[in-house]
């Protein structure tokens, strides 16, 4: 979503601000701009549609000031614009940056229109810099108390970054909902909604909590509980280096994040598994004691971590053989669920801070679900501070909009959570340091499918002319389908959907012609022989098929049948498999078609809005 950067400095943090947004340009914007405070003392501001370079072009050393705000807007309430573009400015006094939602700003715009305020945009943002700059400058409060006064009045979300001209080297940060992080350097301070942003200026960090408010100057640093307590949070050192979000030797971020899913899926291992056994503490002091108690699982997501939570729950209830169930976000939040007792929340997300999978996890708490656990990348994402339990993915940053390694993360992730529960439900000993020694392999197994990119880049030529796709897969493939057709359409802009193979004859068979490319996922297991029947019924239709088969299978390459061979692997750990070649193909596809491959268009990274 929107991204926000912020410094106070000895210098001139322009070139700072600047490099933050460059670095926050994965999480999806439609527009960009930049507020300082000059020599003067005097409000300056640049904003452009598009990117951030264009944003740098149009300022042509405009610019300079040792305190400002910059910002990525991501449209919610109104077009992508210049005049609905962050940072707004109420008056040549005040200036902020947010990101996030003001549910009653309808409401707000009224009153401050009657009270002679005139608005220059669509945004529910401009109540915002109205607001504060009513109670800095007409009630006299100063910065820090008009930010705190002025929060009280808003109903939803929000991330700040607030100057005033009237307090040269002050700036005030707030958050609610939304990610916001204190990058700690010598004689400066910085903020912004992701740690990426600020890595080149310093690797110690400061995670604001809920309702938290921030004042800043250049040499001292006073935080706000929400109930207006000062209060000291800690100073984490993060581990990330600057050239960790950078693209290397690939041509995009998306790319390199496929090759990187060896390595990333050896670091969700490590430290978690000893003996061929499952370190159960690896999840929270706690998570012993907890999953004693565990009946069932409730999994809840949103996008692709919702596809990851449908494999596990096919794994939850064939290997552990407890009641699972699979929830989007959105959904579960709206609705009336019965509540079953002693069930496991589980929450997946990449970033930690999907607005819906966190009000889900809230929801079910209130609902007595039972205890939580948290598969996420990001500490102190607020979905990790919320939860009892935490495994985080330890992916990386993940710079494309599409995901790709924080998915397999996650199912890696969720494998070893099936692992520690199994063992209560009659998994063997035996059984268990077989999958442990399964799940090790995975690093070497997803090299060897990485090998497939070559022809899977000529195969991708075929699908230049395309608008339609269909993806098949049957069991636990039928997600791993879901998510292929997800990534196409994602970054190629291709309608692509998903169906269980056993359920062509019921609606999609329709569909089927020699312009309708259909990709199936054929692992070698006891559905096997089904899933070749469903081809054949659309081979005798004149459908074109590319299939991704285990190469003891038996499926030949025929006319109008392609076949790219996977080698064998463990039927558990086959989804994680079969995901890569449809993640490749996608990637390949898009290229092609000459989309934007790592911000694709409408979509942003970090939902942390509704």
């Amino acid at each position: 979503m929107c991204g926000i950067v912020g410094a106070v400095a000895d210098r001139d943090v322009v070139p700072i601000l600047l490099e933050g947004l460059r670095r926050l340009e994965y999480r999806g914007y439609d527009s960009a701009g930049i507020a300082v405070l000059d020599a003067t003392g005097n409000l300056d501001r640049v904003r452009s549609m598009g990117k951030v370079a264009k944003l740098a072009e149009s300022m042509e050393d405009k610019l300079s000031g040792k305190v400002g705000i910059a910002h990525t807007r991501w449209a919610t309430h109104g077009v992508p614009s210049q005049s609905n573009a962050h940072p707004h400015i109420c008056r040549g006094t005040v200036s902020v940056v947010h990101n996030g939602i003001i549910e009653n700003h309808e409401q707000l715009r009224a009153t401050q229109t009657q009270n002679g305020h005139k608005f220059t945009s669509e945004t529910d943002t401009e109540v915002v810099v109205h607001q504060i700059y009513d109670y800095h400058t007409d009630q006299g409060q100063d910065l820090l108390t008009a930010v705190q006064s002025a929060v009280a009045d808003f109903d939803g979300a929000y991330a700040l970054g607030v100057i005033s001209s009237k307090e040269q080297g002050r700036m005030i940060t707030a958050r609610r909902g939304s990610p916001l992080v204190i990058g700690v350097g010598i004689g400066e301070y910085f903020i912004a909604s992701d740690v990426a942003a600020l890595l080149p200026v310093t690797q110690r960090f400061i995670f604001l909590e809920e309702g938290d408010i921030a004042d800043i100057r250049r040499t001292s640093l006073d935080i706000y509980d929400a109930k207006g307590n000062k209060v000291k949070r800690p100073i984490k050192e993060s581990e990330l280096s600057a050239d960790a979000v950078d693209r290397g030797e690939y041509r995009h971020f998306m790319l390199k994040e496929i090759f990187e899913q060896p390595r990333a899926i050896a670091d969700t291992l490590e430290g978690r598994i000893s003996g061929g056994k499952v370190l159960e503490q690896a999840f929270g002091a706690e998570a012993p004691a907890i999953f004693d108690k565990v009946q069932g699982v409730h999994i809840i997501a949103c996008g692709t971590s919702y596809h990851a939570g449908l494999i596990g729950r096919y794994w939850l209830e064939s290997i552990v053989g407890i009641p699972c169930s699979v929830e989007v976000a959105s959904e579960f939040r709206y609705r009336k669920p019965v509540v079953r007792h002693n069930s496991l929340i589980v929450t997946l997300s990449q970033s930690g801070e999907t607005a819906d999978t966190l009000a889900g996890l809230k929801e079910a708490k209130r609902l007595g679900f039972g205890h939580s656990l948290s598969i996420c990348n990001v500490p102190e994402s607020s979905l990790v501070r919320e939860s009892d339990l935490v495994l985080l993915t330890r992916a990386g940053p993940e710079i494309g909009v599409a995901s790709t390694k924080a998915f397999t993360t996650q199912l890696v992730a969720l494998m070893l959570l099936v692992i520690a529960l199994g063992r209560r439900n009659g998994l063997s000993e035996k059984d268990e340091m077989r999958m442990v020694a399964e799940l090790e392999k995975l690093p070497t197994e997803i090299d060897r499918v990485l090998k497939l990119d070559k022809p899977i880049q000529q195969i991708a030529k075929q699908f230049a002319d395309k608008n339609n796709a269909l993806f098949l897969g049957r069991g636990a493939h039928f997600p791993v389908a879901m998510e292929g057709a997800l990534k196409l359409k994602e970054i190629s802009y291709i309608h692509a959907e998903a169906y269980p193979a056993g359920e062509l004859k019921h609606g999609p068979l329709a569909l089927v012609d020699e312009n309708m490319p259909i990709i199936a996922v054929a692992p070698n297991n006891e559905l096997l022989e089904k899933l070749k029947s469903n081809l054949q019924e659309v081979r005798a239709r004149g459908g074109e098929l590319l299939v991704f088969a285990d190469m003891n299978s038996e499926l030949q390459q025929a006319e109008g049948i392609q076949v790219l061979n996977v080698a064998p692997v463990d039927d558990a750990m086959s989804p994680i498999v079969y995901t890569i070649p449809l993640q490749l193909l996608s990637y390949h596809v898009a290229v092609l078609k000459g989309t934007d491959v790592d911000q694709p268009r409408n979509l942003a990274k970090s939902v942390t809005v509704e």
